[in-house]
């Protein structure tokens, strides 16, 4: 799953050298248009509906992984 947001967050971003602990905002420097376009992505890939109050919980590229699992979403 952490291989997909790599891929995902460099296409809609350019950005590199995402880990785990890597902080969106933080680490990163995206704002919001930014997180919601790579959102919008991820519901496209994997065709579902990510709640805007959920989102704002996700700090971290682990925090969105354990998010998408509880989920039950899976990379396929």
């Amino acid at each position: 799953m952490l291989e997909l947001f790599r891929k995902i967050i460099f296409q809609v971003t350019g950005k590199k050298n995402v880990t785990y602990d890597t902080d969106f905002i933080k680490d990163l420097e995206l704002n919001s248009f930014d997180i919601m376009n790579i959102i919008s992505a991820f519901e496209d890939y994997f065709d579902v509906t990510i709640s805007t109050r959920d989102v704002w919980q996700l700090h971290q590229v682990k925090d969105a992984i354990a998010y998408m699992r509880r989920m039950g979403i899976e990379e396929p």
